[in-house]
């Protein structure tokens, strides 16, 4: 039978609040976390995951280990369900008003841990002073995305994260946020500390721990290594990390040395210990803009909030 001709089911044949009660079951792997972001008693999203399990023929959410997980095929439709639902809830919203205030609308945006810790702060008071009723959805992503971007952005309300330039491709929008500077981040006792200068031939000796940087060929496309090629170093990389904010942990009380953005430095408690030391010739600032489906540019509810994430970068300050 091909998919022209496999029955499919009928939409009026369908309660469509399974498919918020499904998503919420997707992302939270727990019933009872489930019923408190929908707002529900526990029983009621307990039976809304036994119509699940019987229209589906699987169990979706198993207990494994002290833990639930995911069946295969809730991971595989809870991709799915994300993009339904934000298709729904963009399709109800077209056209209409859009009052920060009054809206219940959830709101998704993904961005590295980076632009999350220094950014994040300011986006959340200004979120919960103008949208006390709706919610804001943060993703942490990996910074080296594929070539699937335009998808991935198609399924959220935005992305932060540096241009790149499968990013600038037809349908895809975005305007610059902030941009910072790299330090160099070292110990208190590493000899780059106590040194009265220091070049790029000392740097390339030193062991480094770098964030985002794959291990699938050189250059990567991680920020921090793409800045080193520039330098002509290839550094030997003694750590490798998917976090901006791990990096302070894998530096300090070694001899290792890093490349991270000033903001980060300044926002983050833990780095007691180290020193944020100027790099000795100009580096590329690191750009970080919002990207967005440019289908969304006149969705009075996506401005606001593509508004909202412009006024809070420039809050940041120097």
């Amino acid at each position: 039978m091909t998919d022209l001709t496999r029955p499919t089911t009928q939409l009026g044949n369908l309660d469509l609040n399974l498919l918020v009660t499904l998503r919420a079951l997707c992302r939270e792997r727990n019933v009872t976390r489930a019923a408190r972001r929908l707002g529900v008693t526990q029983p009621a999203v307990s039976a809304s995951l036994s119509r699940l399990r019987r229209h589906f023929g699987d169990e979706l959410l198993v207990r494994v280990q002290g833990a639930y997980v995911l069946t295969p095929l809730a991971t595989q439709v809870s991709g799915q369900v994300e993009t339904v639902c934000a298709a729904a809830e963009r399709l109800f919203a077209t056209g209409s008003a859009f009052e920060p205030a009054a809206s219940r609308r959830e709101f998704t945006l993904l961005m590295a841990d980076y632009p999350a810790t220094v950014l994040g702060p300011v986006l959340s008071r200004l979120f919960a002073d103008e949208a006390p009723c709706a919610s804001l959805h943060l993703q942490l992503v990996r910074e080296t995305l594929g070539r699937d971007v335009v998808e991935t952005i198609s399924l959220v309300d935005g992305m932060v994260s540096p241009p790149l330039g499968h990013f600038r491709t037809p349908g895809v929008t975005s305007r610059p946020l902030f941009e910072d500077r790299w330090v160099c981040l070292v110990s208190e006792g590493h000899p780059l500390a106590t040194a009265e200068s220091f070049g790029v031939a000392d740097l390339a000796g030193q062991p480094w721990v770098v964030p985002y940087h794959r291990d699938d060929g050189y250059p990567s496309a991680a920020p921090a290594t793409r800045q080193l090629s520039a330098l002509g170093i290839r550094p030997h990389i003694a750590v490798r990390v998917e976090s901006y904010r791990a990096v302070p942990d894998f530096v300090a009380g070694t001899r290792r040395v890093a490349l991270v953005p000033d903001l980060l430095v300044a926002a983050l408690p833990g780095t007691h210990g180290l020193l944020a030391l100027d790099c000795p010739v100009p580096l590329d600032p690191l750009a970080e803009h919002l990207w967005w489906d440019s289908g969304r540019d006149e969705d009075p509810a996506h401005s606001w909030l593509r508004n909202l994430v412009a006024r809070a970068a420039a809050l940041l300050g120097p």
